[in-house]
């Protein structure tokens, strides 16, 4: 009976906890998928018609590949810059450590919407990009950057990176570094400490990243919008037009969930992926 007792108690501890996160979670999810079974914006015919529009418009399926790829670009860039620079930043003193570490969280100071713009500046024609390519003699012309795929995953890779730095040097931080002399004491070199005691061991904070970075990217709708424009059509930017331009909102709830499967789907392979590194890694 005193069990009973307390696990009734401890029920009743965890009860706010559950119907909070019904509330503000599940609630809105039931609510999205009620909408999207209907087959008219007036939401008075039920139905599955919208959803057999988006799985027979090829338009959709491209666009929704195009948001995963860019997701997936943004993620290799983000790695190909970010994990030198944690290594830099395991390589510095205690003071060159807090100058870095304060240079890669200043730009989570200033919102989106402010550096998504700045990048607006630097990618056009006239922009440093352009200007620095130009005198380097690299190009005989401005290049365009702005309106196309390359110019939105470089200012994504940049908005974006803390989003990986931060998980990264946490874990990293946590290394002994006993482990990288007793590996050079040992023989190894330092691209084969690197590969395999450094890398192994950092890669819960790398997946961390990699998770954030991906899903941040591919729901980014005001840098897609500003940097990307009307010629490029991510499922963020449809979902937009769909409820404030169309103002089909069952269109706009099938394109929500498939937007928030797809992320998560792909952001279960990325950990799956993961998790079979490092256990290759180890052996």
């Amino acid at each position: 009976m005193r069990g009973l007792a307390m696990r009734a108690g401890e029920g009743a501890l965890v009860l706010p906890l559950f119907l909070t996160f019904m509330l503000l979670f599940a609630a809105p999810l039931v609510l999205l998928l009620g909408v999207s079974l209907h087959n008219d914006p007036e939401l008075e015919q039920w139905g599955l018609l919208t959803w057999k529009k988006f799985v027979q418009d090829g338009f959709y399926w491209q666009a929704t590949l195009d948001t995963l790829r860019l997701g997936a670009t943004t993620v290799v860039a983000a790695v190909l810059l970010g994990y030198p620079l944690a290594l830099t930043y395991l390589s510095l003193g205690e003071r060159g450590q807090r100058i870095l570490l304060f240079i890669i969280i200043m730009p989570l100071l200033l919102s989106v919407v402010v550096r998504t713009f700045a990048w607006i500046v630097i990618l056009s024609h006239e922009g440093v990009v352009n200007q620095t390519l130009l005198a380097l003699g690299l190009t005989a012309a401005p290049l365009r950057l702005l309106q196309t795929e390359l110019g939105l995953v470089i200012s994504l890779t940049q908005i974006e990176l803390p989003m990986l730095l931060l998980p990264l040097i946490a874990a990293l931080s946590r290394l002994d570094r006993n482990l990288f002399d007793a590996s050079s004491i040992l023989g190894a070199s330092r691209w084969r400490t690197l590969f395999k005691v450094i890398l192994p061991l950092s890669l819960p904070g790398l997946i961390a990243g990699c998770t954030l970075v991906f899903a941040s990217s591919t729901t980014a709708f005001i840098s897609q919008s500003v940097i990307g424009g009307n010629r490029l059509v991510y499922l963020p930017l449809l979902i937009w037009q769909q409820t404030s331009v169309v103002y089909h909102w069952p269109m706009a709830a099938v394109i929500s969930i498939v937007l928030l499967c797809t992320v998560l789907a792909c952001l279960y392979v990325i950990n799956l992926m993961g998790r079979k590194s490092m256990r290759y890694l180890h052996v």
